[in-house]
């Protein structure tokens, strides 16, 4: 699919497809009646394009769109470079992260001239959210007169986006941590179902914390490459380049939050596995007091149970008590040592 946008009365407005690039020179037809010049077309969004689109839109720009083969590849030379005039650079960008399970898809952006051209295969809300304000009467505060200022607004609402994801992770992280370290009385094996549970959840939280700490990488890399074109290829505005440093700020700062974030699931992770070692030695310690206590009672009963024609206690007429009363005294006496060492 193919969205063309034109800045027209400070905002982004869609036009047909068929509208040429460059605005026309007022005219005058037969009638003498002024004729109202086409809006200049300033962003070309290809969304998950067939062939043609992509030829159409190469063939006007005098470009060679990539294909998604192209966008994937890691290298940082098909990810950042010039080619027929133009610079494509290609970030990835996090889509549906209130799902639980993100995808990192490729975006890639060409700017060429006044123009820019998108090319993605995914439908980020942060592109939906930059066009909805984009449209409203004087752009809603932002500047979209040409293709780079679309470019950094769009990525200001990626970073955007990936902040408001970053604060709801720290939120969920801390409930984990309330979960992890609660004192609240439960049975053994209920508390060590709880702390598998958590420790799966930890789990996805680290992978979700990833995915967005290489989505940062990207946008850093894309916004540094960009800002270093200024005085070597090409000459930035005063604007553009406030508007670079603030997005290279914030990336940079939204970086280190990521791996503050990163750095707090490692230790609930390791705190989690060191409460489930910590409730199974429990039970092993349980066990281990168990059998310590109840070794000499056996004992006695071992002793009176041996089948020797001669024992004197066995003609007794209290030695059955005796016995009794001798495993009882035998198992107490270990309990109340355990009991004063602190190890029970």
């Amino acid at each position: 699919m193919l969205r063309i946008h034109a800045y027209d009365l400070d905002r982004l407005v869609a036009v047909a497809s068929d509208m040429p690039a460059v605005a026309a020179a007022p005219v005058t037809s037969d009638l003498s009646e002024p004729v109202t010049p086409a809006p200049a077309v300033v962003w070309y969004d290809l969304v998950s394009p067939t062939s043609e689109e992509e030829r159409m839109v190469g063939e006007r720009l005098g470009i060679t769109v990539p294909t998604m083969d192209e966008m994937e590849d890691i290298e940082l030379s098909a990810r950042l470079y010039q080619e027929d005039g133009a610079e494509f650079m290609t970030m990835t960008v996090l889509t549906r992260p209130d799902a639980g399970t993100p995808r990192k898809v490729p975006v890639t952006f060409i700017v060429k001239g006044q123009v820019l051209v998108t090319v993605r295969y995914a439908e980020p809300r942060p592109f939906d959210a930059f066009m909805a304000r984009a449209r409203k009467p004087n752009g809603a505060g932002l500047h979209c007169s040409y293709g780079e200022l679309i470019m950094t607004g769009l990525i200001e609402a990626i970073i955007d986006r990936m902040a408001d994801t970053l604060e709801r992770l720290g939120t969920e992280i801390d409930q984990i941590s309330q979960e992890v370290f609660s004192t609240k009385a439960a049975k053994a094996n209920k508390k060590t179902r709880d702390l598998q549970d958590l420790i799966r959840e930890v789990g996805q939280k680290g992978e979700f914390i990833t995915v967005v700490r290489e989505s940062l990488v990207s946008v850093s890399r894309v916004v540094a490459y960009y800002a270093a074109l200024d005085g070597v290829d090409r000459k930035l505005s005063k604007e553009l380049r406030q508007r670079l440093k603030l997005l290279q700020r914030d990336a940079t700062s939204l970086g280190d939050h990521s791996a503050f974030l990163s750095s707090k699931i490692n230790f609930l992770l390791d705190a989690t596995l060191g409460l489930i070692n910590l409730e199974q030695n429990q039970i092993i310690k349980i066990f281990s007091v168990a059998s310590v206590v109840f070794l000499p009672p056996t004992l006695v009963a071992s002793i009176y149970g041996m089948n020797f024609a001669y024992q004197p206690e066995l003609q007794w007429h209290y030695g059955y008590h005796a016995a009794i009363v001798l495993m009882i005294f035998s198992m107490a006496m270990p309990y109340l040592y355990f009991k004063r060492r602190g190890w029970l």
